[in-house]
């Protein structure tokens, strides 16, 4: 029941007090003391009270104490809103408060808008549970990812370090070192489109399908690209993948490329060379792929460096520059730094460009060197 200063026929709040009488969230107005002199027809409904007289706002919610969050406690009748939430027989409800002011500034009562908000508040849980199964999912699969990496690698008559900085939770990088055979050793990298989970189980799917005792990487490859094709894999996702052998007793390196648009660089003595290779990335744009090897040689402290577009494209829209292989050579050139080292000023290098033009890491970064060791054994 209405409080009759509400209910008058002649008030001038007839008007509004159908539009609230029209609303399905609950509305309520109480004064300095609690006392509610108003409830709209959906909160008389919903809680079956029809008769005000004196009763306070906690006790129509059937509660035998004010809240903690009472707005007779609040800023409210100093002229401010209050939002806060409150439960009533396991219903959740967002409640804003706000003060009624008085042609004369004074501010008595305070009306209060509920929404039941417990759909809303169970699916919020529901969401949150969600995320935080689906970020344990990431981080497994984040550390099954970083298992796959090579670990204490100890090679004949090879030296070998990479780094390994992705953007995201999981990467769609990979690189990888292995023994062929006695006199063999074969080494790639991979760049995967895109990011995320996608993309990182295509890494996975490299690991497990590259012939790994083939010694011609371009027949390698071209296998890869025909298991890639029997499967249904989407025509936007592909791989680049450049791939290597070493010949520790000739000390050849053969080489083919799918793809893969960051040339590896054989830094020697006095000569830097670019192993430019072309070929169709791991995709299934076509039906039949040219895949070819190259064979050079590795000569005494020459250095192998891979890398992916992580290393050199992160900072391509930097207003009229574009970076240059200068400073990541002089590095590699030094010869009084081991090969983890140089690798972790490169990263440095890369991490202090980003900060200077303000951006944050847009790709994966992986990089990885390799130098032969001339030894009697070797």
């Amino acid at each position: 029941m209405f409080s009759p200063y509400f209910r008058s026929k002649n008030s001038s709040f007839k008007f509004i007090l159908d539009i609230l009488d029209g609303m399905d969230d609950w509305v309520r107005v109480v004064d300095r003391n609690n006392t509610v002199i108003f409830i709209n027809r959906s909160m008389e409904k919903d809680l079956g009270v029809y008769d005000l007289a004196g009763k306070k706002c906690f006790e129509i919610m059937g509660c035998g104490e004010p809240c903690e969050n009472c707005i007779a406690n609040k800023a409210v009748f100093e002229g401010k809103s209050f939002k806060k939430e409150e439960v009533f027989n396991d219903r959740i409800f967002s409640v804003m408060s706000s003060p009624i002011i008085a042609d004369d500034g004074s501010i008595n009562y305070a009306v209060e808008v509920l929404r039941d908000i417990t759909k809303e508040k169970e699916m919020e849980r529901e969401i949150i549970k969600q995320n935080l199964k689906l970020q344990h999912d990431l981080e497994m699969a984040k550390k099954l990812q970083m298992q796959l990496l090579p670990r204490d690698v100890k090679l004949p008559c090879l030296d070998f370090a990479y780094s390994y900085q992705p953007c995201d939770d999981l990467s769609g990088d990979m690189v990888n070192i292995f023994q062929v055979d006695k006199e063999r050793i074969g080494i790639y990298i991979a760049d995967v489109s895109g990011h995320g989970v996608s993309a990182s189980m295509l890494t996975i799917f490299i690991i497990s399908t590259l012939n790994k005792k083939n010694h011609s990487p371009s027949r390698a490859l071209y296998r890869l690209f025909k298991q890639y094709n029997s499967g249904d894999f989407d025509k936007d996702s592909y791989i680049t993948v450049f791939y290597g052998i070493y010949n520790i007793r000739t000390r050849t390196f053969t080489y083919s490329n799918a793809g893969h648009n960051c040339a590896p660089i054989i830094i020697g003595q006095n000569s830097v060379k670019k192993l430019y290779m072309p070929g169709i990335p791991i995709s299934n744009w076509v039906d039949n792929p040219k895949y070819y090897d190259s064979t050079i040689q590795l000569n005494e402290g020459d250095k192998l460096f891979l890398y992916t577009d992580g290393v050199t494209d992160q900072w391509l829209e930097e207003p009229g520059k574009i970076t240059s292989d200068d400073h990541i050579l002089e590095i590699l050139r030094d010869e009084r730094i081991d090969l983890k080292t140089a690798l972790n000023k490169i990263c440095r290098y890369v991490y202090t460009r980003l900060y200077r033009i303000g951006t944050r890491q847009k790709d994966d970064i992986t990089m990885a060197l390799v130098q032969p060791v001339h030894s009697k054994d070797c």
